[in-house]
């Protein structure tokens, strides 16, 4: 490159980060009575803070609390006035965006343009547009007097804290239930502050309770026989444990899960554009995303200048200090992550494909791992299979529209998809044939609070989002 940029790093101290943060139960602030926890920066592998962790007897008492607030408050409360909490918490949050998006950064190791630009304003915008469907439920096409379902369990992942956490609050809310939130162990902060946003905002005690901890907090989350209904994001593993665990108690469940998404590029795309779409659908988060296009399927007739395109975009990319404005892809989550990662494309080595690697400069220290890219996979190797969750691509290729179907729906999975074309008959063709919940046409990685997304298969059940999102929180 002839020049570079200088560093623009943003400040930690916007973040007003805590030494100590507790769980939320029933309104206040409590010391949980589990093992506190230390959360990481995974840029620096320094503590940021210490959190306090739910026992069983503070999850009793948060489902207690949330039993109580549902029957006598907040679901006979009227529709309008349960908006007004949502629409003031959505406020906030957009009020206090910069000091969420650096903590989120802080927390989980995403770049703070990604936090800035994405998670937070996401996030508000989800609270409002529920806020918005508080009062009118009767009019969703859900039957002509909608009733919430009672008590939800919420058990959400670490790749968007904050987003997911508006995902499964926001609807539940709206929709007259209450609600017990289990944060990822390793990224509980912003879940934390946003019950401070809810209590501020004064939405009665009992509505949102956020219990911290480890895998023991969400298993006991998830089989609490106080529940009604349990919201899940997370593994394909962890999800089918659930469903085992709630089969046959006849409480609602929502999965959403693993993805191997195919992003499939014809020989008429406009490469440029695709080659940005790409990069986006896999580097985004450092592919930390359940929907990630973590599998190109290139037309072979472009599939050379296609690779030479996206090398040299991906050689721009710049990996580094999550805080600073300038940086593409940030820090692996957690140790345990990046161990991951590296093992999976160890397996791309092992079983022949061809692995290419950016030759930017990672920091000395911190959990990092350079964008890469995989080309002559097979359909059958580990990296064109499993879900890595990184900044790993795996490339394979194709001659026909039905080949690429073929080898698109080749996967236990079916969260999303890219297509990638000028001509929109065959644009529309593919996205009939592709099982994927979700199908970007000329775009990758786009959310809206008024579409609703979910998967199929591997990938779980249930839709959340926009209208059709509603019916889960809601029996007719």
């Amino acid at each position: 490159m002839a020049w570079d940029y200088a560093p623009a790093p943003e400040s930690a101290a916007l973040a007003n980060l805590k030494p100590t943060y507790r769980p939320f139960v029933d309104g206040e602030f409590v010391d949980g009575g589990g093992e506190p926890l230390k959360t990481l920066n995974p840029a620096t592998e320094e503590v940021l803070a210490e959190v306090g962790t739910a026992s069983q007897e503070d999850g009793d008492r948060a489902v207690a609390a949330a039993r109580r607030a549902y029957e006598q408050v907040w679901g006979p409360m009227p529709g309008a006035e349960r908006a007004k909490y949502l629409f003031r918490i959505a406020r906030v949050v957009a009020e206090r965006a910069r000091e969420l998006a650096v903590l989120e950064t802080l927390d989980n190791g995403k770049p703070i343009r990604e936090s800035r630009d994405v998670d937070v304003p996401t996030a508000s915008a989800h609270l409002f547009h529920h806020a918005g469907w508080a009062d009118k439920l009767g009019y969703a096409g859900l039957g002509p007097d909608p009733k919430p379902v009672g008590v939800v369990g919420a058990v959400i992942p670490w790749n968007f804290p904050l987003l997911m956490a508006a995902w499964k609050i926001g609807p539940a809310l709206a929709c007259g239930n209450t609600i017990v939130l289990k944060p990822a162990e390793t990224t509980p902060l912003t879940a934390l502050v946003l019950a401070e946003i809810a209590a501020d905002a004064g939405l009665p005690p009992g509505v949102l309770n956020v219990l911290p901890g480890a895998g023991d907090v969400g298993a006991a989350v998830v089989g609490h026989d106080g529940l009604d209904k349990v919201a899940f994001t997370g593994s394909t593993d962890v999800g089918k444990e659930i469903q085992r665990r709630l089969a046959g108690t006849g409480r609602r469940l929502t999965l959403e899960l693993g993805g191997k998404a195919a992003n499939i590029v014809y020989d008429d795309a406009p490469l440029d554009q695709a080659v940005d779409g790409v990069v986006d659908g896999i580097f985004f988060n450092q592919g930390h995303v359940c929907c990630a296009g973590s599998r190109l399927l290139v037309q072979e007739s472009v599939e050379e200048e296609f690779m030479e395109l996206l090398r040299t975009r991906i050689e721009t990319l710049r990996v580094g200090d999550p805080l600073d404005k300038n940086t593409d892809v940030g820090a692996i989550n957690s140790r345990p992550q990046l161990d991951r990662i590296v093992d999976l494309a160890a397996a791309g080595d092992a079983e022949g494909a061809h692995r290419w690697t950016s030759s930017c400069p990672l920091p000395e220290r911190g959990l990092f791992f350079p964008p890469t890219v995989f080309s002559g996979v097979e359909q059958t190797m580990r990296v064109a299979r499993e879900e890595i969750f990184g900044p790993v691509l795996s490339v394979l290729t194709f001659r026909t529209p039905d080949e690429a179907i073929a080898k698109a729906n080749n996967t236990p999975y079916g969260l999303s998809a890219g297509i990638w074309t000028e001509k929109g008959s065959k644009a529309l063709w593919t996205a009939q044939r592709v099982r994927a919940g979700v199908v970007w046409t000329n775009t990758f990685n786009r959310f809206d609070p008024t579409a609703p997304f979910g998967g199929y298969r591997e990938s779980g059940f249930g839709r959340e989002g926009g209208r059709v999102g509603l019916e889960a929180y809601l029996q007719a």
